[in-house]
């Protein structure tokens, strides 16, 4: 499988960089994909953020300088990237459960975490159904903030957005300048320029726009679209399976286009949604 192999070869990269910086945006161009799309897809099939895959690597190997060195702690600091001793055994205590001080003594238990490799496994245990979408660019209104490199911080943002703009009127203002395709509010994922990550409330319209609200073009694009229904948790599982088991066996990858959920009713706790993954065919 192409698609893995690729995968397989950026973790690599980041493999020969763990005591280096590592570069985001080549590992990306190594995967064929945008920064941000890397990232959620290492997410959901690691079940870690990359950057904790990272720092879990570099403080395996840290731990094995410490046991069979004479290296000081602010050498293998130095040499993991962390300037400052303190970010260094904070670090280190987060995955080992002790100071780095503490290696080297006798019958220290540590922790291990080799290098992750991917693999297909064919399930097939529950259907997936799934249009393509076709369509030409359209026009969004609403309201944005920065998304970060760091994907879990985003978990953080992305709620509060939504709980601020329920109380505040906006998702009210937004539904009565509802038109076009997609119909439904719109969280947009738009990540097309590298290091200008920002996520997006709001509508596809051709209304003007106030000093409030800010407009978005997204571009034409190929689209793999699956419908769900639940809670806002439920929508994570839906793209978590769109990766892990939809994505690998597809004959698609990611295009380089924002990722779009489109909220179909208000209630929070029984709502209907789609998921808009932008895909081209692979070998394209």
């Amino acid at each position: 499988m192409e698609w893995i192999e690729r995968l397989n070869s950026a973790v690599n990269y980041i493999e020969k960089h763990l005591s280096e910086n590592i570069d985001y945006e080549e590992i990306a161009k190594i995967a064929c994909c945008s920064t941000y799309h890397f990232q959620r897809m290492f997410s959901y099939l690691a079940d870690m953020p990359l950057a904790e895959y990272v720092r879990r690597r570099r403080m395996s190997l840290a731990a094995v300088d410490l046991q069979s060195g004479n290296k000081k702690v602010i050498d293998i600091a130095l040499k993991y990237g962390y300037d400052s001793p303190t970010a260094f055994n904070r670090a280190f205590k987060s995955v080992h459960g002790i100071a780095p001080s503490k290696a080297k003594e006798n019958g220290i238990v540590l922790k291990a975490f080799p290098p992750i490799s991917f693999k297909v496994t064919i399930k097939g245990d529950v259907e997936m159904n799934y249009r393509i979408e076709e369509k030409e660019a359209f026009r969004i209104v609403g309201i944005s903030e920065p998304l970060f490199p760091e994907i879990e911080k985003n978990f953080e943002i992305v709620p509060k957005m939504w709980e601020n703009a329920a109380k505040n009127g906006l998702i009210s203002k937004l539904a009565a300048m509802m038109e076009g395709m997609p119909a439904g509010l719109l969280g947009v994922s738009s990540c097309s320029e590298e290091n200008n990550w920002r996520y997006y409330i709001a509508v596809a319209s051709n209304h003007p726009i106030d000093g409030v609200l800010e407009e978005f073009l997204i571009p034409a694009s190929t689209w793999a679209v699956f419908s769900g229904e639940g809670t806002n948790k439920s929508i994570q599982e839906l793209e978590k399976k769109i990766i892990t088991d939809w994505l690998p066996t597809s004959g698609y990858e990611y295009a380089n286009a924002p990722d779009i959920e489109v909220y179909l009713s208000a209630d929070p706790e029984n709502a209907k949604y789609e998921v808009w993954i932008p895909v081209e065919r692979k070998g394209k």
